[in-house]
């Protein structure tokens, strides 16, 4: 079983990447103007016609994905996704509900009547998941998923890994809680399975890039999805190696560029 799953973040009017989600420049650069995010889903658009969700993985689906909780998912991501017929996956992190920047309890109800999915993005957003203890991991999801579950009035079964850290331990946790489809960062379009959880890879597409990275990713072409397979690879080489000292060195960096 394959699906083309693609992750996008916060999408912000007049570049106020401050508006929505995670405060920043490591967190804006996974943030789109309003403008470019129309153009790269007018290019999935012209390279597919498979955009589903993650209830019908029959084929080789394209699910479009968006992590945090940024109160643009409400708007504008959801209504530029419904004019087309599509719906989203919105990963909600869930100590962060109701407080500036993110989505209000009344939002995530109204996404969900909308027919999209929300789902969890843990409770805290931990800077390192798979570094958490077993316990920690089991605090994460199910707090997450039990508060998603009282707002959404039904049980919540799908979530996404925070940070791209992602390991086995992270899957079984998930899955102990209840989730049935867990979203990592991992750029590969093989759906595994794990403690009877679905685990599902994603393509990140990041401020800069052009609309031909979705429209390639949306058609599982080799140029875009191996060259970030590749590129993920070497980061992950060098997560594993530098662990907190990692984070360290690309704060840094993001500070001297701001």
């Amino acid at each position: 079983m394959q699906a083309l799953a693609i992750m996008y973040h916060d999408v912000v009017e007049d570049g106020d990447f401050e508006s929505s989600g995670f405060p920043g420049e490591g967190a804006n650069i996974y943030k789109l103007r309003r403008e470019d995010f129309v153009r790269h889903l007018d290019a999935i658009a012209s390279a597919t016609t498979a955009v589903g969700t993650v209830r019908q993985l029959e084929g080789r689906p394209v699910l479009l994905t968006f992590d945090d909780g940024g109160v643009s998912f409400h708007h504008p991501i959801a209504g530029l996704l419904e004019r087309r017929g599509w719906r989203g996956h919105f990963f909600i992190t869930t100590d962060r509900i109701g407080t500036p920047g993110f989505l209000t309890e009344a939002q995530l109800r109204d996404l969900h009547r909308r027919g999209h999915i929300v789902g969890s993005h843990s409770r805290s957003h931990p800077t390192r998941m798979a570094a958490l203890t077993r316990a920690d991991l089991d605090r994460e999801w199910r707090q997450s998923l039990a508060r998603l579950s009282e707002v959404l009035g039904e049980p919540v079964k799908v979530a996404s890994v925070p940070g791209g850290y992602f390991s086995r331990e992270v899957a079984e946790s998930a899955a102990a809680a209840g989730v049935e489809a867990l979203f990592t960062s991992e750029p590969k379009a093989a759906v595994g399975m794990r403690n009877g959880c679905r685990v599902l890879g994603r393509y990140v597409v990041k401020r800069g890039m052009s609309p031909a990275w979705s429209a390639g990713f949306s058609t599982g072409s080799p140029w875009y999805c191996w060259r970030q397979s590749a590129l993920w690879k070497a980061k992950r080489i060098a997560k594993s190696l530098g662990g907190g000292r990692y984070l360290q060195l690309r704060q840094a960096i993001f500070e001297r560029k701001g």
